[in-house]
This record gives C-alpha cells, sequence and structure tokens, in this order.
C-alpha cells in the first residue's frame, strides 16, 4: 500500500511538472582540457526550456569513475558535492588523452503516468516492448508505473587529441545500457561519420532509437537512428559545439512487482572547443 501510495504521489509531482527527465547526462566545464587542469561537472536533465540541474541525490549515485587513456579506473566519489551551488562534481585531470568518465545511478527511481502519457512517452521513445507487452496484456488504457536508472558517459580530452585513447574510449563498460562509439569522437576531421553500437545487458541492441542533440539548441534533435540486428547506428557530426547521444530501453516485470516495467537511460556526452 504505501509503494502505491508513493507512486501516486510521483504521479502528482509529474502532473505539476513538465520536466519528465528523459534526457540525462554529465556535463564537464570545459570538454577540452589542459593537463593538471580541473574540470567542474554538472547533472543535468530535461531539454529546451525544461532542461535544469539534475536533483538526485548523492546517495543515489552508485558509481562514478575516470577511466584514463591508458584504461585506469579512478574512483571519484570523493569528488562529489551534488546540489552544491556552482557544480556538482569537480575533478582534476593529469595524463593527456581521451578521458572516459562515467556516471551510475541506481534503478530505484520510480514514476507513474496515466495511460494516455504513459503511451505517448513509450511511442515517443521508441520502447517497443513495453508497448508489445501492454497490448498483449489489454492494458493499454491502464497507467503505466516503472522503476529506472541511468547510465551517463561524458569524453573529456586532456591536451592535444590523437589516437592513443582510442582503444579506451571505444572499450564497453559493462553498464546495463551503454552507447559505445566505434571511433574516437575528439579523432573526427571537421564533419564526419561517428558510428557508434548500443549494449544492452551486454549484448547489441537491435531497434533501439538513438537521438542525436546539440546541447547548444537542445530543444529538439538533430537526428535520430534505430538501431540496426548488431545495435548499430552511424550519425553526422560536425567537430563542433557541444553534443548528447541518448537511448532509452526498457523490460517487462513480473506482475508480482510494484511497477510494470524496468527502464534504463544512457547517454554519450562530448564537445569541442
Amino acid at each position: 500500500m504505501k509503494m502505491r501510495m508513493w507512486i501516486g504521489c510521483a504521479l502528482l509531482a509529474l502532473a505539476a511538472s513538465p520536466v519528465v527527465a528523459h534526457d540525462f547526462w554529465l556535463q564537464p566545464s570545459p570538454y577540452w582540457i589542459v593537463p593538471h587542469g580541473t574540470a567542474q561537472f554538472t547533472l543535468q536533465v530535461g531539454h529546451g526550456p525544461y532542461r535544469q540541474r539534475s536533483p538526485i541525490p548523492a546517495r543515489r549515485i552508485t558509481r562514478f569513475e575516470d577511466i584514463a587513456p591508458d584504461g585506469t579506473a579512478t574512483d571519484l566519489h570523493s569528488r562529489l558535492h551534488a546540489g552544491v551551488a556552482d557544480a556538482d562534481a569537480d575533478v582534476q585531470f593529469t595524463t593527456p588523452g581521451t578521458h572516459l568518465l562515467v556516471l551510475e545511478t541506481d534503478n530505484r527511481a520510480m514514476t507513474s503516468l496515466p495511460a494516455i502519457r504513459f503511451n505517448d512517452y513509450l511511442h515517443a521513445e521508441g520502447l517497443t516492448p513495453a508497448l508489445a507487452e501492454r497490448e498483449r496484456t489489454h492494458r493499454m488504457d491502464r497507467d503505466g508505473a516503472e522503476r529506472y536508472g541511468r547510465h551517463a558517459k561524458t569524453l573529456v580530452q586532456v591536451g592535444p587529441p590523437g589516437t592513443a585513447a582510442a582503444d579506451t574510449v571505444t572499450r564497453p563498460l559493462g553498464l546495463t545500457l551503454e552507447i559505445v562509439p566505434e571511433r574516437n569522437p575528439y579523432a573526427l576531421p571537421h564533419v564526419d561519420e561517428l558510428p557508434i553500437q548500443v549494449l544492452y545487458l551486454g549484448q547489441p541492441l537491435p531497434g533501439g532509437l538513438v537521438k542525436l542533440t546539440r546541447l547548444e539548441h537542445d530543444e529538439s534533435p538533430v537526428e535520430t537512428q534505430r538501431t540496426d540486428a548488431a545495435g548499430r547506428a552511424v550519425f553526422k557530426v560536425p567537430a563542433e559545439g557541444s553534443w548528447l547521444l541518448n537511448v532509452i530501453w526498457t523490460r517487462p516485470l513480473p506482475a508480482s512487482e510494484d511497477v510494470d516495467f524496468e527502464t534504463a537511460f544512457s547517454s554519450l556526452a562530448f564537445g569541442f572547443p
């Protein structure tokens, strides 16, 4: 009963706020930095006029690491200060090359939406497993509830770009849902293709709806692609501005659970000087 009451409160909160918080990423300032420099990070959520600092509490952040160009992982929890006025974290970088920062939350967040809004959300994000399950169980006219977690990766370039970091950047990290670039974006020429692969539970994800958004104008995506049978898609990315790739996927939960679906949100952020 308490769980149902909590979900009802979440529904009221969502109805009062236009931020359903689908987009989530780790935003550095700046993306490119000199060796031994310090970058500040904020946790961003939403898009367009509804974009804001994420209010997520630090206790829900289960992983915050810097993967150095040589593959060494450094825990950054001590650098977190979520909700502080200036930034949510600050990190000093010493090793030249492309650093891959990863932040994950637990999957205990929950939302509930009326049937029409939930179905619209599933259509907009390309969540075909949830739509198919709701149709199969004749629940298209029922309210929908999900629990979710977030998985964010960000690329920071320390010193001039090169090719040494390509293996680290293109290596999967074992996230529940993960966007893996097959090339280092910082090694791209002025305008070139960026191939990516999406993995879900360690396997290629076909049919995922991946969105590319320029963060300076983030009201709507610049481009969307469905992943192919191997979980791959290719985007055109000019080597200027700040960019976000994001994808969402979900799976139905047993009827004994308090919510209907378990959803993962994944993002990859990078930018150019």
